[in-house]
């Protein structure tokens, strides 16, 4: 499993990705660990937030704290 300082890089570059991507940005790529890095578009912005989501939980869960995060839906 990854360390918890590595997840939390992870977090900011994705919550900047998704900053710049709804303020206009045209693509962004997050580092994803293992995979390599995936690049983002505003067509696949959910699923851009659904990574955020567990990399939140997973930081929640290491930390010892519980989270309820955001549901996303798209429509």
């Amino acid at each position: 499993m990854t360390d918890l300082a590595t997840l939390k890089e992870r977090l900011v570059q994705a919550e900047t990705a998704l900053h710049l991507l709804v303020t206009g940005g045209q693509r962004q790529s997050v580092d994803v660990g293992v995979d390599g890095r995936v690049t983002y578009t505003a067509a696949n912005v959910g699923e851009l937030r659904s990574y955020i989501a567990g990399l939140q939980n997973t930081i929640a869960r290491l930390d010892g704290s519980s989270r309820r995060g955001p549901l996303y839906l798209e429509v």
